[in-house]
């Protein structure tokens, strides 16, 4: 197809609107493979396999990726397919009532990027700190809460890292995220694989991939379900906006059914290495899973490992440096995709040049990303998730902590179930169906149609219960 969709155009400044789309099937799955391919893989991800039995909730997860993420994530991308548009202009296209869905999915990558981009900061200075410091100062109890309590350290990094993603995007859909894309994930699985076969070598580490491998059923629980729902739903990208918008570069041709079976295949990949990178590194440091299956998140990721590579001697800077580029690469590949998708929307909206969009997008991420940031120095003594909605006890929870909330338990499950009701029960889904079938058999449909309109609808309301359960202390996942 052309390298430029064109659709009409209204406001000022403009006549014709040139859409970008990708150059071909292997563009769109190494992007969208990248999108899915994020910190959710690398932090949580082993955190759950290791506190809920190992290959028990790997089942669970492999299972529910095949069933509840494909249905999801082939109605998300198809929807963008059949509309050329992002998120809003997507939903309006089939009545201007149904328009509110797209603007509360087009909220969530505003707020997720910046915060996002703030964590990313974060992955930058520690692959950056391995080449100049030694593993045992960066495994120093006090070492991440100086970095992030230092204003002018944390607001630097924050800026390098939104500084790549915004060169990245700027550069366009082909020649920017797909070519480093093609850069980006080869290097990131190799890294993966490198990182697992070293930790594999490690005294011991073979008991952690025992553990890691073989299912310990008596885990099995409606928590390790929900959990294994929400990591799934959270890692591959859905009601993020993201799949909509690529699916809207996507020319008609493109076997949809195979590509996102592919992308599934990238991300629960990356998870599985994952795991098998973590867990027994750590569990040939401690003898058991239990240093990963209690911390998650930051936690895990700034205070565990670095006193896993800080045992490694003379290879703990190397191991250390390794391992925070391949999380570097993957956040970077996931905060490109919020980035283009908030540039979509705003292209869309405003009916301008992607230039205009891509520098207000710019603009509103760095400005919201530096609000977030004041969470850790001049308003460290405020904690909205308190104040607000009562959770927790005071000073528990910070600004990023509160735009985690809104937009991962809130809205996310929240946009997703809309998104069920209105394939399943408004369009319907053999209208999906259908265009699907322009490029493939579609051999999925039956199972598409079932889990759209009665399962996957369940399955998030349970998300979505559990995770203010969890949020508010009742429950833990």
């Amino acid at each position: 197809m052309s390298p430029q969709k064109k659709i009409a155009s209204e406001g000022p400044g403009s006549g014709v609107q040139e859409r970008s789309s990708w150059s071909g099937k292997w563009g769109f799955i190494l992007a969208a493979a990248a999108s899915a391919v994020g910190l959710g893989n690398l932090w949580r991800f082993p955190y759950l396999a290791a506190k809920y039995g190992g290959g028990a909730f790997l089942l669970v997860y492999l299972i529910l990726v095949i069933t509840f993420g494909f249905a999801l994530m082939m109605g998300e991308t198809a929807l963008g397919r059949m509309t050329g548009l992002s998120t809003i202009g997507a939903f309006k296209q089939f009545g201007k009532k149904f328009a509110f869905i797209g603007v509360l999915a087009s909220l969530v990558p505003f707020i997720i990027t910046p915060y996002y981009c703030i964590i990313g900061g974060w992955v930058s200075k520690y692959m950056v700190s391995y080449l100049t410091t030694p593993a045992d100062v960066i495994a120093g109890d006090k070492y991440f809460t100086g970095f992030i309590l230092n204003n002018p350290m944390t607001y630097a990094w924050l800026l390098f890292f939104l500084a790549c993603a915004f060169i990245v995007v700027g550069l366009g859909v082909q020649k920017g995220i797909e070519r480093a894309n093609k850069v980006l994930m080869p290097t990131l699985i190799g890294l993966s694989i490198v990182i697992s076969i070293y930790s594999l070598t490690l005294p011991g580490a073979l008991d952690g991939l025992a553990y890691y491998l073989i299912p310990d059923f008596s885990k099995m629980s409606v928590n390790l379900v929900v959990a294994a729902m929400g990591q799934m739903f959270f890692s591959l990208s859905l009601a993020m906006g993201i799949m909509v918008t690529y699916g809207s570069y996507l020319d008609r041709k493109t076997d949809l059914e195979q590509s996102v079976r592919r992308i599934e295949v990238f991300d629960t990949g990356i998870a599985f290495l994952a795991g098998l990178m973590i867990i027994p590194a750590t569990f040939s440091v401690t003898g058991s899973a239990e240093g990963v299956a209690t911390k998650a998140g930051p936690g895990l990721m700034f205070g565990v490992l670095p006193k896993v590579f800080e045992t490694f001697g003379v290879m703990g800077r190397v191991m250390g440096f390794l391992f925070f580029a391949l999380v570097f690469f993957a956040a970077l590949t996931s905060a490109i995709s919020l980035f283009e998708t908030c540039v979509s929307i705003v292209q869309d909206m405003t009916r301008r040049s992607r230039g205009f969009a891509l520098v207000t997008s710019g603009v509103l991420i760095t400005l919201v990303g530096i609000f977030v940031n004041m969470g850790y120095n001049i308003g460290l003594g405020w904690d909205p998730m308190h104040s607000i909605f009562g959770f927790g006890e005071y000073q528990d929870f910070q600004m990023l902590d509160f735009f985690d909330f809104i937009s991962n338990t809130v809205l996310m499950p929240i946009v997703a179930l809309l998104t069920c009701i209105f394939i399943g029960f408004i369009v319907k889904p053999q209208k999906f169906i259908d265009s699907v079938r322009e490029s493939s058999d579609f051999k999925g449909a039956k199972l598409f149609s079932v889990m759209i309109r009665y399962i996957a609808p369940i399955c998030l309301v349970l998300i979505f219960v559990f995770y203010i359960l969890n949020t508010m202390g009742i429950v833990a996942l």
